[in-house]
């Protein structure tokens, strides 16, 4: 019964409008209180053991590399670097939208920053070449799930630290899943764009050029592999990574491409701040209630449900996957993955389901959930550059969603997806 009062008083809180942290952490309090008021004592523990990890250290870290490689002049490059990639299959500003996309996920590690910085740039510029306002802007927020399933990724950075997973493995899994929804969108857009004649890219361009752009934008993407190598192959951990990233993100910024400000690094050092501390927040308050649900037993419950009930592995995977989109419609990326590992994860150990295929099932679903209503932080930086509603943003976005759920019930059905790569380790 008191298991029921929580979650309703969590339901209630969100619905109006109660931030996510507080409204895990009252939800659990007043569980506390109705159960074993005495637990109360041990609440500022709890709460201090769910941020005190060392794992949690890069993800400032990796958050304020990508801020200064953006105010660095990074995304121009990066759009100048990807019109590089599409000349020779004379493609357009879509097909540059997702190849941008898809390297700047593995700088900033975050989609929300992949669609302010790639969308203020490429939708009025799409638009003024003639595509529609709806399609530029749908193309970029769907192109920018990438962010969070390439690495660096903060969300993984999140579930290795409720999981206990290897950061360096679950960066490896994420390179195939999300290199697929990058090629996947791409072959759709190269095929509605010469069914709706949308404008291609065309004009000479000299050898000097091809050098200087190529060079420029080579150096932004050594980034990504700087981290995936030196994590993935023990010569960092995920924090010293980070660190690396940082000093990379610095040296390029002041001392190559020289367009990166001491009041820019300022602005940065303030957003990762506020950022950072909402995460902790959330995962100090989120350890309540998965300790009250562990006090109930509930993976245990839920675990000896399944195996003892005669449903078939491939529909307890469908029910996952329809849990997950279903959870990010309504709730943020980061506190969903606090809420269901600790729930799930014992439950398809138990399954036989490895914690990396799991991981990327949460990731890959989770990034869906940024792109559609009514939460989607990725609709609403959407919205705010193109002037449109989430709705219109939404409809124009999900041809490219297919492509996302296609990857996702492949990282579901056939582990080597996500396995391949960290087995090779």
């Amino acid at each position: 019964m008191n298991l029921i009062i929580m979650f309703a008083v969590l339901i209630v809180l969100l619905i109006f409008g109660v931030p996510i942290a507080f409204s895990i952490g009252g939800s659990g309090i007043i569980y506390m209180l109705l159960s074993q008021p005495s637990f109360l004592l041990s609440l500022p523990q709890r709460i201090w053991s769910g941020t005190n990890s060392f794992i949690i250290i890069a993800m400032p870290l990796f958050m304020i590399a990508g801020e200064l490689m953006n105010h660095s002049g990074l995304t121009k490059r990066l759009i100048d670097f990807s019109l590089l990639l599409v000349r020779p299959i004379k493609g357009g500003l879509a097909e540059v939208n997702i190849i941008a996309s898809m390297i700047f996920g593995g700088i900033t590690g975050s989609s929300v920053a992949d669609t302010s910085a790639i969308g203020s740039i490429l939708i009025p510029d799409m638009i003024e070449k003639g595509y529609p306002r709806e399609f530029s802007t749908g193309v970029t927020v769907a192109s920018s799930t990438m962010g969070m399933i390439i690495p660096p990724s903060i969300p993984m950075l999140m579930y290795a630290m409720v999981s206990g997973a290897s950061v360096g493995k679950l960066f490896l899994a994420g390179v195939i899943p999300g290199v697929l929804v990058g090629v996947f969108q791409l072959v759709y857009t190269f095929i509605i764009a010469r069914k709706r004649k949308y404008p291609q890219e065309h004009g000479d361009i000299s050898t000097r050029e091809v050098l200087h752009i190529a060079k420029e934008g080579s150096l932004a993407v050594l980034m990504p592999l700087l981290i995936i190598i030196t994590v993935s192959f023990g010569i960092a951990t995920a924090s010293e990574s980070a660190g690396i990233a940082l000093l990379y993100a610095v040296i390029l910024g002041f001392f190559v491409y020289r367009e990166l400000k001491v009041k820019a690094v300022i602005q940065s050092l303030k957003k990762t701040a506020i950022m950072t501390s909402s995460i902790m927040i959330i995962g100090g308050f989120t350890m309540v209630f998965t300790w009250a649900l562990a006090i109930e037993q509930v993976p245990g419950a839920i675990a000896s449900f399944l195996l003892n009930s005669s449903i078939p592995y491939w529909v307890v995977l469908l029910l996952l996957d329809l849990l997950i989109l279903l959870l990010g419609t309504f709730i943020d990326v980061v506190p969903c993955i606090l809420l269901i590992a600790p729930i799930f994860l014992p439950v398809m150990r138990q399954l036989g389901m490895q914690e990396l295929q799991f991981g990327l099932i949460l990731v890959v679903g989770l990034a869906i959930g940024l792109v559609t209503p009514p939460v989607g932080m990725c609709l609403n930086v959407g919205s705010k550059i193109s002037g449109l509603s989430i709705t219109k943003i939404f409809k124009a976005a999900l041809p490219f969603l297919i492509c996302n759920v296609l990857v996702l019930l492949l990282v579901t059905f056939v582990p080597a997806v996500s396995l391949y790569l960290p087995s090779l380790l």
